[in-house]
């Protein structure tokens, strides 16, 4: 069994001990100590990081009361040799927070709302928690914000210890613990008692602030995104950030940043509206002008900045004032667009099934319309060239 000094103290972050084994396995190399105050993974948080040795600890996991740390290469003079150890404080203490903060969080939400948390994760870039509850809304989300934020200020303490059985059966527990033995108990001061095996800081003051981001439905629950500590400060840091560009950009202060927007957005959907009404009017100019050019049965044009999707609108219409078939290339996007009304004995689709191929074209469509994608643009051309030839001859 190996020495868990983080349940002495979560704030140690040096110390030396002895490999006591390593233990080769397929997927990596792991070390055994005879102490340590790497926490492995359990309980919704993440294993710590850090060095044994100058190693680097890239896992850490407990497998039958042993914990065991797998490092990124072997450097050992001797296999049981005294090595210092040294802890990522920066990754420790943000699961700290998280963690506190967590149990705050559900602690609140019990109080508050009568909803039991029923799940914890601690991801790299926000935590969450899943409640019992049907449906958070936001002047709730906001009450729960302040409320967490009151006990942080309030600055409970923190404490862990571990208690029997019988101890555990006479304190007002969140919930039973799911072992007999050995049972840790996270006091936070005049908040709850809680069974838990992780870290945490030494007083709610030390969590800093909780930020709540958003709420939603989740298997018939809620889960809560949140963010502790200096989780939050980076987070506000980056939406003032990204405020401040948009003061800038937008020419006015933060509070008239979302009226200029949805002014823009006016702006922009009129100006959309001005260039529909003004493209269809072009593309009036241009139907006549290609029907009355074409020659030798079939309409065709070579387009080098139209889209696909603008020559399938345009030989939409086309069709509509003529028999002929009609073949459009979109020659800056190597396109091919093939349209003509119900004709007995020919089918746009099958055409290009037929032919693509010879020319390493993909597409497909069906009887009245087909589109293409060639390559590059020598291929489309010279697809576009071959049906313009052959539908011309027909």
């Amino acid at each position: 069994m190996t020495k868990q000094l983080y349940y002495d103290s979560a704030y140690l972050q040096e110390w030396q001990t002895t490999i006591r084994e390593v233990v080769e396995r397929a997927e990596g190399v792991y070390l055994l100590l005879e102490e340590t105050a790497f926490y492995p993974e359990g309980g919704g948080q993440p294993w710590d990081k850090g060095t044994i040795g100058g190693m680097n600890v890239l896992e850490v996991v407990m497998e039958e009361e042993k914990v065991l740390h797998k490092v990124d290469r072997l450097s050992l003079a001797d296999p049981e040799m005294t090595v210092l150890c040294r802890l990522d404080w920066a990754r420790r203490f943000d699961h700290m927070q998280q963690h506190s903060g967590q149990h705050l969080l559900s602690a609140v939400c019990l109080q508050a709302l009568e909803a039991p948390t029923l799940s914890f994760h601690l991801g790299e870039d926000y935590a969450t928690i899943d409640i019992r509850f049907d449906e958070l809304s936001l002047e709730r989300m906001e009450m729960l914000e302040r409320e967490v934020n009151r006990h942080i200020y309030l600055n409970h303490a923190i404490a862990s210890y571990f208690v029997t059985a019988e101890e555990a059966a006479e304190l007002p527990l969140v919930k039973a613990p799911k072992v007999t033995s050995g049972i840790r108990i996270v006091e936070m001061q005049d908040v709850e008692y809680n069974a838990c095996g992780g870290t945490h800081v030494s007083s709610t003051g030390e969590i800093g602030m909780i930020k709540l981001l958003k709420a939603e439905r989740q298997k018939g629950n809620i889960r809560i995104y949140f963010l502790c500590g200096y989780r939050a400060l980076r987070e506000f840091n980056e939406v003032q950030r990204i405020v401040n560009a948009l003061a800038l950009k937008f020419n006015t202060g933060k509070a008239d940043i979302l009226s200029r927007i949805e002014k823009w957005e006016q702006e922009h959907k009129q100006l959309q509206h001005d260039l529909s009404t003004q493209k269809e009017i072009n593309d009036g100019y241009l139907l006549r002008e290609l029907l009355s050019g074409s020659t030798g049965g079939v309409v065709a044009y070579e387009f080098e900045d139209r889209s696909l999707k603008d020559l399938q609108q345009l030989a939409t219409r086309l069709v509509a004032e003529t028999a002929l078939p009609v073949l459009l290339l979109a020659a800056g996007e190597n396109k091919v667009v093939l349209a003509q009304e119900a004709s007995e004995g020919f089918s746009c689709g099958a055409f290009f099934k037929e032919n693509l191929s010879a020319y390493n074209g993909k597409g497909g469509g069906n009887e009245k319309m087909a589109q293409a994608g060639f390559a590059n643009r020598e291929e489309a051309s010279a697809f576009y060239e071959y049906a313009k030839q052959i539908l011309s001859d027909r």
